[in-house]
């Protein structure tokens, strides 16, 4: 399947969770076997043209994409979870959200120093959890040059955000607006 088909997967649900938002949902996309299929394929060989060692993703949609993508490529995953989700010592960061804070914690032993870990989501919006991401595991001694998405929303800056902070994106599909 190309881009343009799998972009065709994608259900847009418009004022979710607010007025005004198009919340681009993944559940079709997931839901379809061939189009699953094909989107791990695509960032698989991004990951591997990455030189990835490794993949992370943050929970949720992130384990989703992340952990078939490090299957395929037979590489470990990272799981980057929300706070007090493992039950032994974590390296974690906060960050900021649009109204508060969140947190962002993995396994310090996950990771060998100097490890090329790729980072894989579902979308970029903001890329403030990516951003975050990112922190933790260079925190952790990981080298992170790339990340993955399915979705980017180029509007709201997210891999502009990334790319300043020498994180490369890619994606395989965008849309337009909020």
């Amino acid at each position: 399947m190309t881009p343009d088909e799998l972009k065709l997967l994608i259900r847009t649900v418009p004022d979710f969770p607010n007025a005004g938002i198009q919340f681009r949902d993944i559940t079709t996309l997931i839901g379809n076997g061939r189009g699953l299929a094909a989107t791990v394929q695509m960032l698989a060989e991004a990951a591997q043209a990455a030189g990835a060692a490794g993949i992370a993703g943050m929970e949720a949609r992130g384990f989703i994409f992340g952990a078939a993508v490090a299957v395929q490529l037979e590489l470990p995953f990272i799981p980057i979870r929300k706070p007090g989700k493992l039950p032994i010592a974590t390296i974690g960061v906060d960050y900021a959200l649009e109204y508060g804070s969140d947190r962002l914690e993995i396994d310090p032993d996950a990771i060998e120093e100097g490890d090329n870990v790729v980072i894989v989501d579902d979308l970029i919006a903001t890329g403030g959890t990516a951003e975050a991401a990112a922190k933790l595991l260079r925190m952790a001694g990981a080298n992170v040059e790339q990340s993955l998405f399915v979705i980017d929303l180029p509007d709201l800056g997210g891999a502009r955000l990334l790319e300043d902070n020498g994180v490369s994106v890619f994606s395989i599909m965008q849309f337009e607006g909020e």
